[in-house]
């Protein structure tokens, strides 16, 4: 993993599978089942990633051979909050890697004229204020839809924060940064920027309509 050096706030995951497989989906020709099966896979090696500095504990086992002290998470099972649609497809793979994890929900969808976002669903799990939170989503555009969401898990009473997505843009890395400079983001690539419908170029697409095969 590493930190791009000019930014702290992010960290750019530059595992040689992980700009691989991103490739692989930035290709127009790949079909959703692939795409779908792509994201599956990345988001696990980014989970990795961004799980990488868990607290830890230890307890006593018993070896087939011997007693031990041993290494265990510590603390509460994190939360996936995945921020609607095309967040599920991060946390599907995230979930292989985590199946204990408790999960939560925003739905928020943008304003194609405004480009503000618009909440329809909201439903998170108890003791936020006790969790490792990451909230997940493939794009992170114009940025405000993410810092809605983490505006709604700091409400829900989050405090230890992550925002894991799969490509940023430089404009929504700038919004997160100043809405939530305590939150830092997790991503496999930084794009150029962002076109005049509020796309990230040269990015992949809709991510959410490559993932389910809709328009």
């Amino acid at each position: 993993m590493t930190s791009a050096a000019a930014d702290p706030h992010l960290t750019i995951v530059d595992h040689p599978l992980v700009q691989h497989k991103l490739t692989l989906m930035r290709d127009k020709t790949a079909p959703t089942a692939v795409f779908r099966q792509l994201l599956r896979e990345i988001s696990m090696l980014l989970a990795y990633e961004v799980t990488r500095e868990l607290p830890m504990t230890t307890e006593t086992i018993e070896t087939p051979l011997t007693e031990m002290k041993a290494p265990i998470l510590a603390g509460r099972k994190l939360a996936l909050v995945s921020i609607l649609r095309a967040g599920n497809g991060l946390l599907d793979g995230m979930l292989d890697l985590i199946p204990s994890a408790r999960v939560g929900f925003v739905g928020l969808y943008r304003d194609e004229e405004t480009l503000q976002p618009v909440q329809y669903y909201c439903k998170l799990p108890e003791l936020l204020d006790e969790r490792l939170t990451i909230a997940v989503d493939p794009m992170l555009a114009t940025g405000n839809s993410s810092a809605a969401a983490i505006d709604l898990l700091k409400a829900a009473g989050a405090t230890n924060i992550r925002f894991l997505c799969l490509l940023a843009a430089p404009e929504g890395v700038r919004r997160m940064k100043e809405a939530h400079p305590d939150v830092p983001i997790v991503t496999a690539a930084l794009d150029e920027r962002l076109n005049d419908m509020g796309y990230i170029v040269p990015g992949l697409g809709d991510a959410g309509d490559r993932m389910f095969g809709t328009k």
